[in-house]
């Protein structure tokens, strides 16, 4: 008997350590924007599916947002189309549209969907098309200085997350792939691809969330790289914007959607590594925490939960 205490008690302390966090954040919306390594690594995809189950069923309101790169690459090669890139983001013919609409909606998204329900009867799949909930203007990239044309590569103009909050209210969990209806009247029935980092922040802000999460394929914001991995556990919104001009092209959506996310009404913004197992639940439920945390101005750094 006291040996089966002593194994159980590690157990029960973690469970406690838990507890004031589970308070906190019961009944609150967490967006998680999934890309990176854990999209592409069956047993970090497996961990994610077990991460949002966990958090839904700790009684929190997880929505999860998507991209697919990887996944768009894979099958533009295959149909012998090109992958072009200019100032950071693809170059989205309507041949690749066709693509990234067919990808993201019926291939990533299922297979996440179906890891989902595999614990009960939780996610819903749709893409930004759905019942309004994204739209989008056609996006210029700027390249020294000039605006170029990339293709049906949206900015989003409008969220209407009401079929969402149905879910949610409904015990599902939404999982959303980061396409958007055209807002352009003379496009009106054209869709685009859009950055899933700048979506996901849309949507925690359109939703109200407690916090936003982005999974990246590093250990979170570093002070001085490549001088240093050390990286920065908390900022505030006016000392990350300060900082965006000097952070790597990959890292800039991701940081900009945690800027817009705690400046309209998001309560924090974190960047975490997808390529840590329960990455997730390390982040929410632990004093320690891991990767980079974003509070608004109004928040003390100390005072920022």
């Amino acid at each position: 008997m006291n040996a089966r205490k002593h194994t159980a008690l590690p157990k029960a302390r973690i469970l406690i350590e838990a507890l004031p966090w589970l308070t906190r954040h019961h009944g609150k919306t967490v967006v998680i924007k999934f890309g990176g390594n854990a999209m592409v690594d069956e047993e970090l995809k497996r961990a994610f599916a077990q991460d949002v189950v966990f958090l839904r069923h700790a009684g929190l309101r997880p929505v999860v947002v998507h991209g697919g790169g990887p996944q768009i690459s894979a099958q533009l090669d295959l149909l012998g189309l090109e992958s072009e890139f200019k100032g950071g983001l693809r170059v989205t013919t309507p041949e690749a549209m066709n693509v990234v609409r067919m990808v993201l909606a019926g291939q990533v998204q299922r297979e996440l969907v179906g890891l989902l329900n595999e614990h009960g009867p939780l996610a819903v799949g749709m893409t930004g098309e759905d019942a309004h909930l994204m739209a989008a203007t056609k996006h210029y990239a700027d390249i020294d200085g000039e605006r170029v044309d990339i293709g049906r590569v949206g900015e989003i103009t409008a969220i209407d997350p009401g079929a969402v909050q149905a879910l949610l209210d409904d015990g599902r969990i939404p999982v959303i792939s980061s396409i958007a209806r055209s807002s352009d009247e003379d496009d009106a029935s054209g869709v685009f691809n859009v950055n899933a980092d700048t979506a996901a922040a849309a949507l925690a802000a359109a939703l109200g969330a407690e916090t936003l999460m982005v999974l990246t394929d590093v250990e979170g914001l570093y002070e001085d790289w490549p001088n240093s991995d050390e990286v920065i556990s908390r900022l505030t919104a006016t000392q990350l914007e300060k900082l965006l001009p000097d952070l790597a092209s990959g890292m800039v959506p991701k940081m900009q959607g945690c800027l817009h996310a705690v400046r309209n009404g998001v309560h924090t913004a974190r960047v975490i590594d997808g390529r840590v197992q329960h990455s997730i639940l390390l982040e929410i439920f632990t004093d320690e925490g891991i990767g980079t945390m974003v509070v608004p101005d109004a928040n003390t750094i100390e005072g920022a939960t």
